[in-house]
């Protein structure tokens, strides 16, 4: 009897504990490991996208040796939300994940982290900078590391230090002749090169996660890298107002720029410094880039390259004054849009889906590609279908938001609405297919109607369930 008994509930418990994974599709007995690259505000301006003002051939060669994908958006233009959400692989809410100091403990302290999956599975995991925005916010990392305890902005021309020794304000660009490795992304670099080769020598199977903070502002990078571009090629954005159809609700104030140097409390900056911001921001790429491959350089140098899945992202995308705004912290396509690029063993190379890809897709698509079960708290789809065949639509919609505004991506249309009280007080609608640059309101269009009550339909039903 108590045989019996030890027989049915171990039954019990490992039945449980297999009902909250999905059945894997494939699998086989050889571990991958996982090299992620999570890129602060880097918008999809580069030329793998058709976009050829920055100098990026790092990432360049990653896309050619993966899937690149075209319709790729953040669930939430805000650092600490957005990082909370893909380690998470769960959707923002009016609940949860809404700022920038977001908390995976706090917020989900229940819930399985991809970290923590890995770990289970018995992976080698480290973090090294900027993955989590908040220190110590996942704790189950077998080495969490950081390039800086104080000093965020890692200012290295004297000007700028002299600045903020005297209580002032920094600019928001910076360009010292100095070596790469006096910046914090240099250093990153170093230290994950120097892990590669711990890794190989352990011959475990690794998740190591490496997180650069350019083109994060301020825009700080070496002379070298400002010297790629010229200032007299530097152009504004078109569409450098906001659009009188757009509601004002859509606007913000730019955050965080305010803070520097040169920067107006209100109003618009300068052409002058709104091309050097530009400048500073294609210089800050291209120093991210570079770092970017050294850590690419020493994974294939290594021998590691054929058994690890890369998977490069940015958390968010950024404003360069579209519509009159700068940094992130809205619902425009400029702040959702990202890029992805997913390279790894037995996938299509040098190939492109145009499949709407949401980041909360990660995590089931790294832990498919890994072989390892997939957790049914995702609210994610896995990406695997459309990194095999690339040329195939195999999802159309994807959801954001941005505080009070939910913005349904389908197919050609971007449609945000912002709610109060159960009423809906602004809409947004643009059809990219005639207004990439989103300067055309069309909700507020009468030919339109049956069209926004359609996506208005689709769009409280997808939030609900």
């Amino acid at each position: 009897m108590k045989y019996f008994k030890f027989i049915v509930i171990t039954f019990l418990s490992v039945f449980l504990s297999c009902k909250v994974i999905k059945e894997n599709k494939t699998l086989t007995t050889t571990k991958k490991n996982v090299l992620f690259l999570m890129i602060d505000d880097l918008r999809p301006e580069l030329s793998i996208y058709g976009q050829n003002q920055i100098i990026s051939p790092n990432i360049n060669a990653l896309a050619e040796s993966g899937v690149t994908f075209n319709r790729a958006y953040c669930n939430v233009p805000v650092c600490g939300a957005s990082r909370a959400s893909i380690l998470t692989g769960v959707r923002p809410t009016a609940d949860r994940f809404l700022k920038y100091n977001a908390s995976i403990t706090k917020e989900t302290p229940t819930i399985l982290t991809l970290v923590k999956h890995f770990k289970n599975q018995g992976y080698t995991t480290i973090s090294n900078n900027k993955v989590t925005h908040l220190k110590k916010d996942i704790k189950d990392w077998d080495e969490e590391w950081y390039p800086y305890e104080k000093g965020w902005r890692d200012y290295q021309s004297k000007e700028n230090i002299n600045l903020e020794q005297n209580g002032q304000h920094g600019y928001a660009y910076e360009h010292p002749d100095i070596q790469d490795d006096a910046y914090y992304d240099g250093k990153t670099a170093n230290k994950s090169i120097l892990d590669l080769k711990k890794l190989k020598a352990e011959g475990k199977p690794f998740f190591m996660a490496v997180g650069f903070v350019k083109p994060h502002l301020p825009f700080n990078a070496p002379k070298k890298y400002w010297d790629l571009y010229k200032a007299s090629e530097i152009n504004l954005p078109m569409n450098s107002s906001f659009p009188n159809s757009v509601p004002k609700i859509a606007n913000h104030l730019w955050g965080e720029l305010r803070y520097y140097k040169d920067i107006p409390k209100k109003g618009q900056v300068s052409d002058l410094v709104a091309k050097k911001l530009i400048h500073g921001y294609y210089a800050s790429v291209s120093y991210m880039d570079a770092q970017v491959g050294k850590v690419l350089k020493e994974l294939e140098d290594l021998g590691l390259k054929d058994n690890t899945i890369v998977v490069l992202v940015g958390d968010h995308g950024w404003s360069l004054m579209e519509h009159g705004l700068w940094v992130k912290h809205s619902n425009f396509e400029v702040t959702l849009r990202v890029p992805l690029i997913i390279s790894a063993p037995n996938i299509p190379k040098d190939k492109r889906s145009n499949s709407i890809a949401e980041l909360i897709d990660l995590y089931p698509t790294i832990c498919e590609l890994a072989t390892i079960p997939i957790p049914f708290h995702t609210d994610g789809e896995s990406l695997v279908e459309a990194l095999q065949r690339p040329s195939k639509i195999f999802k159309n919609t994807a959801l954001a938001r941005y505080q009070k505004g939910e913005t349904l991506i389908s197919d050609n249309y971007f449609y945000t609405e912002w709610q109060r009280k159960d009423k809906i007080i602004s809409k947004m609608l643009f059809d990219h297919n005639n207004d990439p640059n989103e300067n055309r309101n069309l909700a507020i269009e009468k030919g339109y109607k049956r069209i926004v009550d359609s996506l208005s339909h689709i769009l409280n039903k997808k939030i609900k369930s």
